[in-house]
């Protein structure tokens, strides 16, 4: 199993013991499965664009809509 090496800050340090000891059975148990849970929070939003809601379509289509025709065309005010 690879090792990894961290530094935390002592308020960060002092929240994952208590984290360990509160939640967890050994620290290892704890690494491994917050580091598998951040993973997967910093994936959620790249998978294939049909896991997208059809609210994140429409705001995509309007900001890249093109139908409308080249700006510089329109009549000004």
């Amino acid at each position: 199993m690879p090792k990894v090496e961290v530094n935390l800050s002592d308020d960060v340090h002092f929240r994952f013991e208590r984290m360990v000891d509160e939640e967890f059975v050994t620290e290892e148990q704890a690494v491994e499965e917050l580091l598998t849970a951040g993973l997967e929070a910093y994936n959620a939003g790249t998978g294939p664009a049909d896991d997208r809601s059809g609210f994140e379509e429409g705001i995509e289509g309007n900001l890249f809509d093109t139908d409308e025709g080249d700006p510089s065309e329109r009549d000004t005010l």
